[in-house]
């Protein structure tokens, strides 16, 4: 079995049919269609378009968004980081499910915040900016989604 490479592209530079997949495959998740044929009716192509492109098509919010996502940060040891830190969370609409902090050492701890990110009222995209450039945070990634 060959190693699968993946791309992020812009959907501007995508054939239509795999934004209309994406699409239909949304519709399904959220029960605005409720039978495969449904949605591919609606967006505009053939159930055998979808077939051959759901497993191999996933927009990239998509698969960031609506679950559960553990993050990974190295905070300074400071009075007040940890709490600027979570209330950057709370204040995005993640919900976090698992705190994790090691012991100090160095002058920095290692955490990591496993969060569901359904209900965030932010883009990931924007929360990760204000975490990364928070007040003593020296690192902040996603480790796993």
């Amino acid at each position: 079995m060959s190693k699968k490479t993946y791309y992020i592209v812009a959907a501007e530079a995508l054939p239509e049919v795999f934004i209309k997949v994406a699409e239909a495959k949304r519709m399904l998740q959220v029960g605005e269609a409720d039978t495969v044929g449904e949605a591919t009716r609606r967006v505009g192509i053939s159930r055998s378009a979808f077939y051959k492109y759901k497993d191999t098509v996933q927009p990239f919010q998509d698969m960031k968004t609506g679950h559960i996502i553990t993050f990974y940060a190295m905070l300074r040891d400071n009075p007040g980081v940890l709490s600027n830190f979570l209330s950057i969370f709370a204040n995005s609409g993640a919900n976090i499910l698992t705190i994790n902090q090691t012991i100090p050492t160095n002058g920095c701890a290692a955490l990591t915040i496993s969060a569901e990110t359904s209900d965030m009222t932010e883009a990931l995209d924007e929360m990760i900016a204000r975490v990364s450039g928070a007040y003593g945070v020296i690192k902040f990634e996603i480790l796993a989604a």
